[in-house]
Order: structure tokens, then C-alpha cells, then sequence
């Protein structure tokens, strides 16, 4: 058996055992899929991917965006983009302002900063939801999506510094002293000389940042209390405190197929960032 057989056959194994492995960690959303026409005694009894006797699909996604509730999803998707879009500009610019400071800048303490970011990382962030939440309630910003993005404008995603601070650091400064010789201040040097380069790193913390924001229970569940202005993860747990007697589970089951559908499309139309940025060092070739 020459080389190239032998090739062949390792590619054909590796595919075949990578196959398996993404099957079994997508079946539960294709499970999920498939529970919208089933009723609820198979979606509790059969773990089979497809019903024995298929109900109205569609009816069930019509019932899932009308979800039962005073609003449809798309009211409350447009809620959750209200703190959402905020949420992604103001962290990744504070990040990164954070990140370039730290990492191309000598100043007093900064082994002490840097020393502060880690050990943020290291900490839940269940344990600043009192304080914050009086800080808020002072403010008499209860109520409103400032509570949910706001605080993202003073870098306080220690994990998402961490990981621009790595990644500036691997890029040459030969780049920084270039464009300083070519009349650019600090800032122009960030954005047009570092900001190209770290591209992928920039993207991967929006796309993380969107998508923990769209999955956040806790932090609307806590300082919002209006319905009309709740986001979509609350009101898919109000779809569930039906009047009924039982809950038709098909329904929830297409508001959750239609609420992930967004992060879905962002996360595949960024997918090539993605895995650059998550995979790369930030050298450049």
C-alpha cells in the first residue's frame, strides 16, 4: 500500500470519527427540531429524531411566535436588540482600549492592572449582582436596558481583555515605531495599523458578546419588571406559566428554534473570524 492510500485512508477515518462526534453534539438540537411536530407524551417518551404520528409543524410555530404572551417574539427580539447592539459597541471598544493601554504602554502599576484582570476573570459573576443591582436602583435606572450594557463601557469583561491583551502582544512594535515615524499619534496607530491586524480577536469578542448577551436570563430576570419591555429569554420562560393545563412543549420548543435562529446566522457568517481569531497568536505571515 503506497503513501497516498494510506493518506486517504487516515483523511477517510479522521472525517468518519469527526462525523460521529458532530452528530452526537447536534443531535439535541435536531431532537429539539424535531419536537415541534410531536406531542407532548412522545417528546417525554422517544429520544427518535422524527415523530411516529407528525403534528401541524407550522401550527406550532405560529403558536410559538404568538408565545402565548401580551407580545410575539418579534416584539421581544426587538427589546433584546435594544440592550444587545449597545452591549457589543461598548464592550469591544472599551476592551480594546483596555487591552492596547496595558499591552503596548509602560506605566506605574501595570503588573498590578494586569494582576486586577486576572483575578477578575477568576471571580463569578453572580457575586457583583448585589452591588451593582443597588447601584443601579440609586441611580433610579431600574427598569430600563442601561442596567444591561452600560457597565460593558468601563471594560468589565475581564476574559475578553485577556484574550486582546495576548493577542496585541504577539504583534510586532516594530509596527507601532513605523507609524509613529510616519506622523501617526497613539490612536491612529490603534486604528489603522493594530486594528487590521487584530481583526479576527475584534470579531470574536462581538460574536461572544452577542450571543451570552442574547442567552443572559439573570440580568434582565433581576432589573427589568415591566413585561413590554423584556427580552426574549424571560419571555420564553413566560411562554412556559401557561393558564393551561398542561404546556404544549412543540410551541416551546419552535420560540426556542426561532430565538437561537439570529446567533445562528451571526455565528456562521463570522465563522471564518471566528476560528482565526480563537486559533491564532496574532503574528502575521
Amino acid at each position: 500500500m503506497n503513501m497516498q492510500v494510506k493518506k486517504k485512508i487516515n483523511t477517510s477515518l479522521r472525517y468518519g470519527v469527526l462525523l460521529i462526534v458532530a452528530f452526537f453534539m447536534l443531535y439535541p438540537l435536531l431532537w429539539m427540531i424535531g419536537g415541534i411536530w410531536k406531542n407532548n407524551s412522545e417528546i417525554f417518551t422517544s429520544a427518535a429524531f422524527w415523530p411516529r404520528e407528525p403534528l401541524n409543524g407550522w401550527e406550532s410555530i405560529r403558536q410559538g411566535w404568538t408565545t402565548n404572551t401580551p407580545f410575539n417574539i418579534g416584539h421581544y427580539f426587538l427589546n433584546t436588540l435594544s440592550f444587545l447592539v449597545p452591549r457589543v459597541i461598548a464592550n469591544v471598544a472599551s476592551c480594546i482600549l483596555t487591552a492596547y493601554v496595558v499591552s503596548r504602554f509602560s506605566f506605574k502599576f501595570k503588573k498590578i492592572v494586569f494582576a486586577s484582570v486576572i483575578v477578575t476573570l477568576l471571580m463569578p459573576d453572580v457575586v457583583f449582582r448585589i452591588p451593582m443591582y443597588l447601584l443601579w436602583r440609586d441611580l433610579n435606572l431600574l427598569n430600563t436596558y442601561f442596567p444591561l450594557w452600560l457597565d460593558n463601557a468601563f471594560a468589565t469583561n475581564s476574559f475578553f481583555i485577556f484574550l486582546l491583551i495576548q493577542f496585541m502582544r504577539t504583534i510586532p512594535r516594530e509596527l507601532d515605531e513605523a507609524a509613529k515615524m510616519d506622523g501617526c499619534n497613539s490612536f491612529q496607530t490603534l486604528i489603522y495599523i493594530l486594528l487590521p491586524v487584530i481583526r479576527p480577536a475584534v470579531i470574536t469578542v462581538a460574536l461572544l458578546t452577542f450571543i451570552w448577551g442574547m442567552n443572559d436570563f439573570l440580568g434582565p430576570l433581576i432589573y427589568v419588571t415591566e413585561v413590554a419591555r423584556y427580552p426574549l429569554s424571560i419571555a420564553m420562560r413566560m411562554a412556559m406559566d401557561t393558564t393551561d393545563s398542561a404546556v404544549e412543549w412543540r410551541n416551546i420548543f419552535a420560540m426556542s428554534v426561532m430565538a437561537i435562529v439570529p446567533s445562528l446566522i451571526l455565528f456562521f457568517s463570522a465563522q471564518r473570524y471566528f476560528i482565526e481569531g480563537i486559533a491564532t497568536t496574532g503574528s502575521k505571515e
